[in-house]
């Protein structure tokens, strides 16, 4: 097995070391000018997050985003109670801790049943 993304080498091309000894390490390790300039500096204009700042012309306030962002948020928490699986989930908070004891030991009984029948003919 070999590495998919890493260069094509062997690795008992290179002599080996001692077991208990530490590969040698430079003195210094060079460190590039932007790095340690006291003065680094991201360019260009504040932004708002969310979409690119030249594409927005509409000049759309934040109280109007707030209240788009708001009625979107309602339509979805409204719109959510379809589909399958919302019935499902409606279905089991109509429930109650009675009624959900009662359904699990239905079907305990139920699967008990299946259970003496298979064994009954496998007896047979």
């Amino acid at each position: 097995m070999g590495n998919i993304c890493g260069k094509e080498s062997d690795a008992f091309a290179q002599p080996g070391r001692r077991l208990g000894t530490t590969p040698e390490t430079p003195a210094s390790v060079p460190v590039p000018a932007s790095a340690t300039s006291p003065k680094a500096k991201v360019g260009g204009p504040p932004r708002r997050l969310g979409g690119d700042s030249s594409a927005d012309t509409s000049g759309s306030s934040p109280d109007e985003a707030r209240r788009k962002a708001a009625l979107a948020a309602e339509a979805r928490a409204q719109g959510n109670k379809g589909g399958d699986l919302g019935k499902k989930l409606a279905d089991q908070r109509k429930l109650t801790h009675r009624a959900t004891l009662e359904e699990a030991s239905r079907k305990n009984l139920r699967e008990r049943e299946v259970d003496a029948v298979t064994e009954t003919l496998r007896a047979s």
